[in-house]
């Protein structure tokens, strides 16, 4: 079978993101045929740095964007810039067909924002780029976590719960996940709400459950033969990841970015990725940061959530 060819953006390059391109190289050559969005001079000058070879095999792309000095662990307007042209050329080269996905090595919002870069994230630029909600999921075939809102205060996330945005969130999150069980839906109060005592967001996210299970039944009645129910009613957020609970589901949706992500990232953090869903590309990332601190210092890079990101686009279908 021949493999899929896979759009890396190479991240900030004042990070870890191209010392891990360039280690695991070889790993992910046997998984997908890797192009990666970075031009040969300033391939040339993180290798140096790093004071890594370069494969011979190690395709790259022309014309990404002017070249700078690299300032390891550094928030710059150059990096940043750099960092987005490289984003913006493997969605083109996915948007043409000219490969199958993209795999997205660390960002660091920072920059992107002092560079100009209208977008929080590559998500967020997504959703512009296609005109779709995209959706972010993060995790591992253990458990995976969908955020119903992300990178918004939390002061906000209550008001942003509504009947009409969250079926939506749910219908084309079970459209595009495809999970063969139940997935759990949290609740967003302590003790989900305790019949509106805490908090009456969960009446909200209870009928929203409602109507997206009624659309999705409509669309296929054939689901209920996999399982009873699509959702959970609201669980208690507290109790909803320990062991006994857990070994029920492994698809989650989280009403808050924390809420979701800072259980998922215990358990799972090494080999933890994150996937939009929703759109007409299939883009993976990792799901760490630039690591600034060990960037360019001679340390070992944990590579699995790497692989495994691209792990999930060589398994897809």
């Amino acid at each position: 079978m021949q493999k899929k060819k896979v759009a890396i953006s190479i991240g900030d390059l004042n990070g870890i993101g191209i010392q891990l391109a360039l280690q695991n190289h070889n790993a992910i050559k046997e998984l997908v045929d890797p192009l990666y969005c970075i031009d040969k001079t300033m391939l040339q000058r993180a290798a140096e740095l790093l004071q890594l070879p370069i494969p011979d095999d190690f395709q790259t792309v022309d014309n990404i964007a002017p070249a700078f000095t690299i300032e390891p662990g550094t928030v710059s307007a150059q990096s940043g810039a750099y960092a987005y042209a490289s984003f913006v050329k493997a969605v083109e080269l996915a948007r043409e067909k000219k490969v199958d996905a993209v795999t997205t090595l660390p960002i660091h919002k920072k920059a992107w924002e002092v560079a100009g870069v209208k977008y929080k994230g590559h998500t967020d630029a997504l959703r512009d780029f296609f005109e779709a909600d995209a959706i972010m999921m993060l995790g591992c075939p253990k458990m995976y976590v969908a955020l119903f809102t992300e990178h918004i205060p939390l002061g906000e996330v209550a008001e942003s719960i509504n009947e009409k945005d969250l079926t939506r969130f749910l219908v084309d999150f079970y459209r595009t996940a495809k999970p063969t069980s139940t997935v759990a839906v949290l609740g967003l109060n302590p003790h989900a709400g305790d019949d509106g005592v805490l908090g009456n967001e969960e009446t909200i996210i209870q009928k929203s459950i409602e109507n997206a299970t009624t659309i999705l039944k409509e669309e296929n009645p054939s689901l209920f033969t996999l399982h009873s129910s699509l959702f959970t009613a609201p669980l208690v957020p507290d109790i909803a990841f320990t062991p006994n609970v857990r070994r029920h589901y492994t698809h989650y949706v989280a009403m808050y970015h924390d809420q979701g992500l800072a259980p998922l990232k215990a358990l799972y953090f090494d080999e933890g990725i994150n996937i939009s869903l929703n759109l007409p590309i299939l883009r993976t990332s990792v799901d760490h940061g630039t690591a600034f601190d060990i960037a360019y210092k001679g340390k070992k890079v944990n590579g699995m959530s790497y692989i495994n990101a691209v792990k999930y686009v060589a398994d897809s279908r």
